[in-house]
């Protein structure tokens, strides 16, 4: 029996791993979907005092009250932020980290690091005429999702926390680069803010050499929320990830 934890991207909830949940559970693995303050079912909570600690401390909490250990840890998009945190704090307690279409993060960056400057004044503009100091969800279809998977996701995303966006993070790459890693990219469509992350992953200089070994790219002919379009591939994914 494996131990998975999946954390949501910007403007989703834990309901967006709904199919890849039950898939592992069938199988007999202990899956664990996050919903981060302020988003999904916890959306009541969305305030300027969410930040991106608030959704560290998150995914840490479950992993230390479940008294997990060997996890693999699935991250999607925003939470790539995440899951490169709980590696550099708990690493020990991770199996494999499993970033899926995922921001890889400089130490020191932000989310918004790897950006464009138009994207990074829309969001924080949006941010800033709100009255929680949130930007709301784009049309999923930026996403490669239509029809039924589009409207569903269409109805369920919510306001992401705008104080996440700027918060730098530091970390020590070869405390994450210790856990072994995956890095699926998602190529049709590909999104343009995980653009800057694709290339990251091939760069032998990446990290000062430290990302590469240890980890491995995987191209996923599907869109940005693989876990919705391509529940059965990614479940096998993280599978593989667990042996």
């Amino acid at each position: 029996m494996a131990h998975f934890v999946l954390v949501h991207g910007a403007w989703h909830g834990a309901w967006c791993w709904r199919r890849v949940t039950q898939a592992l559970q069938v199988q007999g693995h202990r899956a664990y979907a996050v919903t981060l303050t302020g988003l999904g079912d916890r959306a009541h909570l969305l305030s300027p005092d969410v930040t991106l600690e608030t959704h560290i401390e998150d995914v840490r909490q479950l992993i230390e009250t479940e008294e997990l250990n060997d996890v693999v840890l699935a991250v999607h998009s925003y939470a790539g932020m995440i899951g490169t945190a709980i590696a550099d704090r708990i690493g020990d307690r991770l199996k494999h980290l499993v970033y899926v279409d995922a921001v890889i993060p400089k130490p020191g960056e932000s989310w918004s690091s790897t950006q464009s400057s138009a994207t990074q004044q829309q969001r924080l503009a949006a941010a800033n005429a709100s009255v929680n100091f949130s930007f709301p969800p784009p049309d999923p279809v930026v996403f490669g999702l239509h029809n039924a998977d589009h409207a569903w996701v269409q109805r369920r995303q919510t306001p992401h926390p705008g104080n996440t966006y700027r918060m730098p993070l530091a970390f020590d790459v070869l405390r994450v680069a210790a856990t072994p890693r995956t890095f699926i990219s998602c190529t049709e469509p590909a999104l343009a803010t995980i653009a800057p992350s694709r290339l990251r992953v091939k760069d032998p200089a990446f990290w000062g050499g430290a990302w590469l070994p240890g980890c491995r790219v995987i191209d996923m002919a599907t869109g940005h929320d693989p876990m919705i379009s391509e529940p059965a591939a990614l479940t096998r994914i993280l599978l593989d990830s667990a042996a």
